[in-house]
């Protein structure tokens, strides 16, 4: 048997005991059958591609957005295909080629969307998925899952464990990578242990977690290395953006800020990147305020230049931790 301490051995025998398929192998860093490395979705050398969400460019077309994005530097789009988003799931047969075409004519790529799908069994899920793939995208983000307050936590994990192997079934036979964000609240995820668990047994090549450094931070400043130690193989694409805690009344709040200005050690986070070989597919979330263009306006209350300035400003930065990373 493992050497492992008493707690672990107790938490997992009380998840056997709830009928979770969570065994010894799980108390490990890694599912046993995938080694150290296998957190790498390009190849060994090449290095980490930016995309900006596309949240944040919901007040532009297909082609305005790609030309500004290029103009400021990124490598891709990371588009969302969801209601609301620039794709919308209904649609997507049509007008997700359309965005393709207008974002690759533009020199750039999607290596990655971001959609609303929670189950395999959804109308919407594999229209989506088989049109990316046959456009060559290879990831998505999916959609964030609530607790069933009428379950313990045990059986919500096996519940979305399930969920989450129709998902992976489905994405195998498209070629494609589904990945979970923690987000943190009141949300599945948000202490990354549950998600963790929820993924004992799966292919982490279908399924898994889109990283996000942040939130990870804003549930455990200290702690989350240990987190990321554990998603790393599955963790396929990622993302960033930045934050503090900031104190309104007698209420403590998360206020977004631009990169290098808050509590997120990007420092570390990069370094543990280097050390994980993780050069997965990012993308730059820009939650402080932009004229709106934070929470996916469809017109500015800024000039196009002053958001443009932002999100250059941010990309820099970001730029240069990627190069003293060789990331």
């Amino acid at each position: 048997m493992e050497n492992i301490s008493r707690k672990k051995f107790i938490a997992s025998a009380a998840l056997a005991a709830a009928g979770l398929p969570f065994g010894l192998s799980a108390l490990a860093n890694q599912p046993a059958s995938y080694p150290d490395n296998t957190s790498s979705n390009l190849s060994a050398n090449e290095k980490i591609k930016v995309s900006i969400f596309s949240k944040h460019m919901h007040w532009l077309n297909y082609a305005d957005m790609a030309v500004l994005t290029a103009q400021l530097g990124f490598d891709g789009i990371d588009l969302t295909v969801r209601p609301d988003g620039h794709v919308l799931p209904e649609r997507v047969a049509d007008d997700l080629p359309k965005a393709v075409e207008a974002i690759e004519k533009a020199g750039l790529r999607v290596y990655t969307i971001v959609t609303n799908i929670k189950t395999a069994n959804e109308k919407d899920t594999e229209p989506i998925l088989k049109t990316a793939s046959a456009l060559g995208i290879k990831y998505y983000r999916t959609a964030w899952f609530n607790y069933d307050k009428a379950l313990s936590v045990p059986m919500n994990i096996k519940a979305i464990n399930k969920q989450l192997a129709d998902l992976a079934k489905l994405n195998k036979k498209h070629g494609m990578h589904g990945g979970y964000q923690n987000h943190s609240g009141d949300l599945f995820g948000a202490s990354q242990w549950d998600l963790w668990m929820s993924l004992e047994g799966l292919d982490p090549n279908y399924i898994g977690c889109q990283y996000d450094v942040r939130h990870a931070t804003t549930e455990g400043a200290d702690t989350w290395p240990v987190t990321l130690d554990l998603l790393k193989a599955y963790s396929k694409t990622i993302n960033i953006k930045d934050f503090y805690w900031e104190k309104k009344g007698d209420k403590w709040q998360v206020k977004s800020i631009p990169l290098g200005e808050g509590m997120v050690d990007f420092k570390k986070y990069f370094g543990l990147l280097k050390q994980y070989h993780i050069n997965s597919p990012m993308s730059l979330h820009c939650e402080y305020p932009l004229g709106g263009a934070e929470d996916g306006t469809r017109k500015l209350t800024i000039s196009k230049e002053e958001f443009s300035a932002a999100l250059k400003t941010d990309l820099t930065k970001l730029r240069g931790w990627l190069a003293e990373y060789d990331l």
